[in-house]
């Protein structure tokens, strides 16, 4: 399988690169700074630089012809404001979604959150609630589309090493889940193409990652 990651240096892009690569399949993470090339590399994927902020679809598309799926795993990450939660985590999906429509990639994954099937509640912070938002306007874009889209929602994310077992279903209560099996459930997600259409939300639990998905497929 070859499989394009958007977001490519994120840490779940890497997780998720660094688990593909060792069962053989081939990995391309998108990326902006040409000096995270190297991190790609030392999870055995290969780094394409491209700035999906100032990207055009036709620059994406050329980085998609003979893929097998594409995982929306950008972010504008900590630290950035509302407007780059726009620009990364809303516009760069769609502008990834038109590349995959374009290029006749149909497999797509989005990575969204828990919280963004409505409004954020009062209190939120504002730049969580723009997050949140853009996450959202992703998910309404993509189940618009053509494509064979599964949105995959976690919940508070951890760096915690990854058990292998999760909770995952089309309505979870709000909990936590390391990275690597975020990762981990997008690997099964790729292999079960009957997932397509389906929202699913995301937090550790008690059953098997494969089972997990088994159950919903």
């Amino acid at each position: 399988m070859r499989v394009v990651i958007a977001g490519g240096h994120g840490q779940i892009a890497l997780s998720l690169e660094r688990q593909l690569t060792l069962r053989a399949d081939e990995a391309i993470g998108l990326v902006r700074n040409p000096d995270h090339a190297a991190d790609l590399a030392d999870v055995g994927a290969t780094a394409v630089v491209l700035d999906l902020e100032q990207a055009s679809v036709d620059e994406v598309v050329a980085e998609l012809h003979g893929v097998d799926a594409v995982v929306f795993a950008a972010g504008a990450g900590p630290g950035s404001g509302a407007p780059r939660k726009d620009t990364v985590d809303r516009g760069a999906a769609v502008l990834m979604a038109d590349a995959a429509e374009q290029a006749g990639v149909r497999r797509y994954i989005l990575i969204s959150s828990m919280g963004a099937g409505g409004e954020p509640p009062p209190g939120t912070d504002d730049v969580f609630a723009a997050y949140l938002r853009a996450k959202r306007a992703s998910e309404e874009d993509l189940r618009m589309r053509d494509l064979d889209w599964t949105i995959l929602r976690p919940g508070r994310l951890t760096n915690d090493d990854g058990t292998g077992r999760v909770t995952l279903s089309d309505s979870a209560q709000r909990g936590a889940v390391p990275r690597e099996d975020v990762a981990a459930v997008v690997v099964g997600l790729l292999d079960t193409p009957s997932t397509a259409g389906a929202t699913l939300e995301l937090v550790a639990g008690d059953v098997p990652v494969a089972e997990a998905i088994a159950q919903l497929a």
